[in-house]
């Protein structure tokens, strides 16, 4: 457990890293078709503001664009208190606690460590599972604060979100610019066409290769918590078949407990989840561990 937190620590680090470089790099290919440094220094000025405000905001931002609301005990007194009782457990702070209303079941976790945590779960996920299938949910949601996976998501949401921004910036300034003030603008045409489909697909790749191995994790930190992994087989199982969230984005979807957006061959192929039946069969070859 240790050495996971000790590797979502680095990777956080890394993902920043690779970040400022992968951006700053765009800047330096798009300040030179149009012969003017200014741009790079604007971008990578522009990229270490924007790193700084998605660490102490993202959460926010993932909170807007759920439409989640923080409740208190009396709001909702089963999910607070069954939140409460887990931070209990692991000894650490009691999140703040949020509820989206979508009939979906769904839930996630946000924030930069332990101390400044969010959890937040669809009115669906409470009412489709019972006491100890909802425990088991929300260990999994701790699990990441508790891993700190949540700071790793946070960075990896502001990365994705950076991108698509990004590679919207340097569309408009192919197709609208000036061309006469290019150096070349054949080159500058080829670089935007590669930096719009290449950009989108790369952000696609982090997420999956940071979100699928933080879901089996956080799986198994469920059950170790809860000392009842057949709560989680149990609501990994009812997951099957349910409706899509309503509002849905795929620069947050490797947030949340089960795959939000709609069914589709893309959203297949470039899943941030494991399927649900590889999940439950991990925790079922490992149960004797827990």
């Amino acid at each position: 457990m240790y050495k996971a937190i000790a590797a979502n620590k680095r990777n956080t680090l890394i993902i920043m890293a690779l970040f400022v470089g992968l951006i700053s790099a765009v800047g330096w290919a798009v300040s030179y078709v149009y012969g003017n440094t200014s741009i790079l220094y604007f971008v990578i000025g522009g990229v270490l503001i924007y790193t700084l405000i998605q660490y102490y905001a993202a959460d926010k931002l993932a909170v807007a664009m759920t439409g989640a609301k923080e409740i208190e005990k009396r709001d909702n007194p089963r999910l607070y208190r069954i939140v409460e009782n887990l931070a209990i457990t692991t000894g650490m702070p009691t999140p703040k606690i949020y509820v989206i209303d979508d009939p979906s079941p769904n839930a996630f976790a946000t924030g930069r460590d332990p101390k400044h945590s969010i959890v937040a779960a669809t009115t669906g996920l409470v009412d489709l599972m019972n006491d100890s299938e909802l425990e088991a949910v929300m260990a999994h949601e701790m699990g990441h604060v508790q891993n700190y996976d949540i700071r790793v998501s946070m960075i990896t949401f502001g990365l994705v979100s950076a991108i698509g921004l990004l590679t919207d910036i340097i569309l408009r300034m192919f197709i609208f610019g000036d061309r006469d003030n290019n150096n070349n603008s054949p080159i500058g045409m080829i670089v935007g066409i590669i930096v719009i489909i290449l950009a989108p697909i790369v952000a696609a790749m982090i997420q999956l290769a940071i979100s699928r191995q933080r879901e089996y994790l956080a799986d198994a930190t469920s059950a170790m918590t809860t000392r009842n992994p057949d709560a989680m087989i149990s609501a990994l199982k009812k997951l099957k078949g349910q409706k899509p969230m309503r509002r849905q984005s795929t620069s947050m979807s490797h947030l949340f407990f089960a795959n939000p957006l709609k069914p589709g061959l893309m959203n297949r192929l470039f899943s941030t989840h494991p399927p649900l039946d590889d999940r439950i069969a991990r925790l079922r070859a490992n149960e004797g561990k827990f």
